[in-house]
């Protein structure tokens, strides 16, 4: 029953994570960081609000200013301090200390709040220094938080965990907004600030426990900075387009943090007009925070994803700035008009009120969710720096001169009116200051749409680079900027660019923009363009086309033009093609004619068009044979035509005829002649035509290629040919079958596929193994790799050159040292699949170095990066030591035990599946040299191994270990495929009789 009852838990967990997008591996980590943010986000919000309330009675609004200017010196000053932190302590008690750091302060904050000296003066000045206090208290949570989570989790996994996350701030303000009025009745106003240091300290406990939890993603050591062991791009002279994109970026920010202030300014300054009492003002800011934050939860969970995929990136970030320029606007309307039945200080307040409702919840939820996708287009080298320019130093600089600003007009208008009383003052104030808000609304929102048109120029511009990709971009601006493109004649690889661009985003409308430009590009830009058009044949283009062929093309693009006309308008009659039939018309577009009148002519037509089709398939000319059978794949000839002529074309002496064939075969979908286009992958010469013909067949052909790669008696090699193949379909199937055999499979094959599943673009193969292996699945086998470099390095020691002499043992030794690096190799490439290629990369070019600086920056580099289980393992196996120190370092994993030679010959060979073909032959012929038995087993086994100079060994060995063993085995490679072990075989027959 207990067992039922687990199941059913675990079945429900599983829905609940597939709900929320995350995998099995991440549903623990990512609740416990909820927790920690969510607990934290109580205690600081409980504070927020009572620190504001206390301010406020003691200093009014007109005190802000000043805390802005110093919380933007006091935000960099702790940026550094937690730098140092992170440089000198590990970061379980950097995690700690921060904890510590921002609870025990409020104790003594409390308490000097009731202390009256100096006429009640210091009082004042802790609810200062208190509210000072506040913004640091969120720094230092911002940076905790954000530390934690880049340690916890890598960079796929973040990007499913963190809106999660991040989520438990607008939890805990509807927790702390609903629950504040209480505790203030319950415990007063003064003694919240105690309640939030005790929960400052649980969420810090939480964080705590999560980093002993997870105790491999928090290294002991201290964390360095490793800025300076990769290049340093951000010196690095920008392009005019990409300065055009920067400068709208920081003005974006900047804005947005002034447009902050500013709200935040007048809400509160109307907030303490209206409640004189700071118990009620605190209880308000409780009710406002809760309602707040159910509305903000509404929003992320049910609204913001989904309106930033329909309407786009940038007309979701104009919502906020729309929004507040919107307000301002009635607010000041109401108030000159008085269209509402209410003073002037009432339409203040409540259009304060509203400015700050919409400002947190579009901020908090839109803004939020679009900031990381504003820095994809920049080049990965420069982006982290440009990111910590603008957040880290450009808003709170901002701060700082918005602060001194507000600090100036309330100054200037006191001046300009000093007769007035206080009340008349403080509305023409908040006049001044909800203008400015619809001033800076309208220029944030005119700064989005300046970043929106450098974005997607920036976009196309970088689509050569391979940094484009079409999940995080917005897709509806991309015409205007590659019409923009186009229009500016470029150079002709950025046209080229821009039409591929065209292609793969929207190629059913691509002639809408191609057709009008067809006369302008030069001959390769108008094949590729009519190319492109071809997809889609539309007869709305004809008379751009027509004026194409009018201007006399080359014939190349007269044919494609010509084919162009005939397909976007099928009621045309084919006689007028039969000129073209004539054998002195170029093959081109003879051929062209020939595949459309096959496809829609009479009888007659069509014989007329077979005769002069076999006469170029018969011709003794390469291009006419070739143009021949591109005319038969055409998709309006009958399949049956082309399937007349393939035996016989399969025999032709021509790659470039057979090459053409292969794709013909495919796009007629001629499934007799499939395993031809398997047998295309095993030469040089039809190699890429065969797979591209295969990827075009898509999900129709896996199951071929399937066979091929899983058929462990073909060489690497080719069973290497059918998983690229495989890959370059790309499909959901096929990645499953390339993921299925990576889990089965060793060595080199291993190796292969990982490469193969790294050069998928976009990471669509990455996924599939996450999503097939799942993170512990990637660690299991990084595991049995090490596994196997233990026996390895027992191997290396056992079998020393000191005490195993002779050439044989040698080769061995030398192949285990090579088998080492393999090893290394694929858990290198293991780790890819987990961690950022960059960092992996930059650790194995430093540990390939024979600089011992270099070695150490490569150590330190993947100390810092990977978080795997076997972590401090793997590190220290590859510091340059003598192997019997190494070996100690998998005691946890396998403990060694000394064997002699032999036996640890034997032992190799129990594992012959794990072992490099060489380096099982390497075992076979020590063993010959030594007079070392080996078992009947492994001897059969490795008989008929793929590998030939393998099959060699084996019988080099036979015939010196067991002569009449080896006469009775011999029939069994009497046919082999390898003429050096066929000559092999037919010399032994000889020599034993």
């Amino acid at each position: 029953m207990k067992s039922k009852t687990a199941k059913n838990r675990s079945l429900w967990g599983q829905k609940i994570l597939k709900i929320l997008n995350l995998r099995p591996e991440e549903g623990e980590r990512t609740l416990l960081m909820f927790a920690f943010y969510t607990i934290t986000s109580v205690g600081l919000l409980w504070l927020e609000q009572t620190t504001i309330a206390i301010f406020l009675q003691g200093f009014g609004a007109e005190g802000l200013p000043v805390i802005y200017i110093a919380s933007a010196l006091m935000g960099s000053s702790l940026g550094i301090l937690y730098s140092w932190l992170q440089n000198n302590l590990p970061l379980k008690r950097v995690f700690g200390t921060i904890a510590v750091v921002m609870a025990v302060p409020l104790i003594f904050f409390r308490i000097g709040l009731d202390i009256e000296a100096l006429n009640g003066m210091f009082a004042l000045g802790t609810s200062f220094a208190l509210r000072l206090w506040m913004d640091a208290e969120e720094i230092l949570n911002d940076l905790n938080s954000q530390v934690a989570a880049n340690q916890l989790f890598n960079i796929r996994e973040i990007k499913r965990t963190y809106p999660i996350i991040s989520s438990g701030l607008l939890v805990g303000d509807v927790i702390s907004g609903f629950s504040l009025p209480i505790l203030v009745l319950l415990i007063g106003l003064k003694n919240v600030i105690l309640v939030a240091a005790t929960m400052i300290l649980f969420g810090g406990w939480t964080l705590l426990y999560l980093s002993k939890r997870y105790k491999q993603a928090f290294p002991d050591t201290p964390v360095r900075e490793l800025d300076e062991l990769q290049p340093n791009y951000s010196t690095r002279r920008t392009g005019s387009t990409l300065r055009k994109y920067i400068i709208p970026l920081f003005i974006f920010f900047i804005l947005g943090e002034v447009l902050f202030l500013l709200v935040e300014f007048q809400f509160f300054g109307e907030l303490e007009r209206v409640y004189p009492e700071t118990v009620d003002l605190a209880a308000f800011l409780g009710l406002f925070s809760g309602c707040l934050g159910l509305f903000e939860l509404t929003t992320q969970w049910f609204v913001s994803s989904r309106a930033v995929e329909r309407l786009g990136v940038f007309i979701a970030a104009m919502f906020l700035p729309i929004s507040l320029s919107f307000l301002g606007f009635l607010t000041i309307t109401f108030d000159l008009t008085g269209l509402l039945a209410l003073d002037s200080a009432q339409i203040l307040f409540f259009g304060a009120v509203m400015l700050k409702f919409f400002d947190e919840l579009l901020r908090y939820t839109l803004i939020a969710g679009i900031e990381p996708f504003l820095f994809q287009p920049l080049p990965s080298e420069i982006r982290s720096s440009m990111q910590a320019r603008v957040q880290g130093i450009a808003e709170p600089l901002s701060t700082g001169l918005t602060g001194a600003s507000i600090g100036a007009v309330i100054w200037l208008v006191s001046r300009a009116n000093p007769g007035r009383s206080e009340e008349v003052v403080r509305q023409l104030q908040g006049g001044v200051f909800i203008g400015a808000i619809i001033l800076f609304s309208v220029c944030w929102a005119f700064s989005a749409l300046l970043l929106r048109a450098s974005y997607v120029s920036l976009l196309v511009q970088s689509a050569e680079q391979g940094r484009l990709g079409f999940s995080n971009v917005d897709l509806k601006a991309f015409k205007r900027a590659i019409i923009d493109s186009l229009d500016r004649k470029t150079t002709e690889e950025d046209q080229r660019s821009c039409i591929q661009l065209l292609d793969r985003i929207d190629p059913e409308g691509a002639g809408e923009i191609l057709a009008p430009r067809l006369t302008l590009f030069p001959p390769r830009l108008q094949h590729e363009c009519m190319e492109v058009m071809l997809k889609y044949p539309n007869p709305n283009y004809l008379g751009d086309v027509q004026r194409l062929i009018e201007q006399k093309p080359s014939l190349d693009v007269l044919a494609l033009a010509l084919r162009y006309i005939w397909l976007s308008q099928p009621e045309l009659e084919t006689s007028t093609l039969a000129a073209y039939l004539h054998d002195r018309v170029d093959p081109i577009v003879r051929g062209t004619a020939t595949g459309l009148i096959l496809g829609r002519g009479q009888p007659s037509e069509r014989a007329e068009a077979l005769t002069a089709l076999e006469a170029m398939l018969t011709s003794k000319r390469e291009r006419e044979r070739e143009i021949a059978i591109q005319a038969l794949q055409q998709r309006e000839t009958d399949p049956s035509l082309l399937q007349r002529y393939v035996p016989e074309l399969l025999q032709d002496e021509s790659a470039r005829v057979r090459c053409a064939l292969l794709e013909a075969i495919a796009n007629k979908h001629l499934r007799e002649y499939y395993p031809s286009l398997i047998k295309g992958l095993y030469y040089k010469s039809t190699r890429e035509a065969a797979k591209r013909a295969l990827s075009r067949l898509e999900d129709e052909i896996l199951p071929l290629l399937a066979a091929l790669l899983e058929d462990d008696r073909k060489l690497d090699f080719l069973r290497s040919q059918a998983g690229s193949a495989i890959a370059e379909i790309g499909s959901q199937e096929a990645l499953n079958i390339l993921t299925q055999q990576l889990m089965s499979s060793w060595g080199t094959h291993r190796r292969n596929l990982l490469r193969i599943l790294l050069k998928v673009a976009g990471e669509p193969g990455i996924e599939a193994v996450l999503n097939r292996l799942g993170r512990s699945g990637v660690e299991q086998l990084i595991e049995q790799e090490l596994l196997i470099l233990a026996q390895v390095f027992a191997a290396l020691v056992d079998l020393d050159p000191e005490g195993v002499e002779g050439t044989e043992a040698e080769f061995l030794y030398a192949a285990l040292e090579g088998m080492q690096k393999d090893i290394i190799d694929r858990c290198f490439l293991l780790m890819k699949l987990l961690y950022p290629l960059s960092a992996i990369q930059a650790a194995i070019l430093n540990l390939d170095s024979d600089s011992e600086n270099s070695m150490a920056l490569g150590l330190e580099i993947l100390d810092n990066t990977i978080d795997i289980p076997q972590k401090q393992v793997f590190i220290r196996v590859l510091e340059r030591r003598p192997i019997a120190e190494r070996l100690q370092d998998f005691a946890e994993l396998m403990p060694y035990r000394a064997m002699t030679p032999r036996d640890r010959v034997l032992r190799l060979l129990e594992f012959r599946h794990f072992l490099s073909d060489w380096t099982l032959a390497c075992c076979f012929h020590a063993a010959r040299a030594q007079r070392w038995a080996v078992t009947r087993e492994a001897t059969l086994a490795c008989l008929s191994h793929p590998s030939s100079f393998v099959r060699e060994a084996v019988l080099s060995y036979l015939k010196e270990a067991s002569p009449r063993t080896c006469l009775e085995l011999l029939p069994i490679l009497r046919n082999d495929p390898d003429p050096l072990v066929a000559a092999q075989v037919d010399s032994l027959k000889v020599e034993l009789g």
